[in-house]
């Protein structure tokens, strides 16, 4: 049976564990922060790889998953 799954973007969590900024993030990442924005608020229209390996790489993260999960959709007919 097919389940409806969401993309959750742990951007706003990672910042708030490491006391940084999204201004630091962009900075550090070279990524712009309008896009940084995007993405961290879930308003993002593609996940650009290329993203999330700078934010790894400036977060020394090793398990894509503390970036990004897939989460169920609560969906009360399920």
């Amino acid at each position: 049976m097919y389940k409806e799954r969401t993309l959750i973007v742990h951007i706003h969590e990672l910042l708030e564990k490491e006391g940084w900024s999204l201004t630091k993030l962009a900075l550090e990442a070279d990524i712009d922060k309008s896009r940084l924005s995007r993405l961290a608020n879930g308003k993002r229209e593609y996940l650009y790889i290329d993203y999330i390996i700078k934010i790894a790489e400036t977060l020394d993260i090793d398990d894509i998953n503390k970036i990004v999960s897939l989460e169920r959709v609560n969906n009360k007919y399920l």
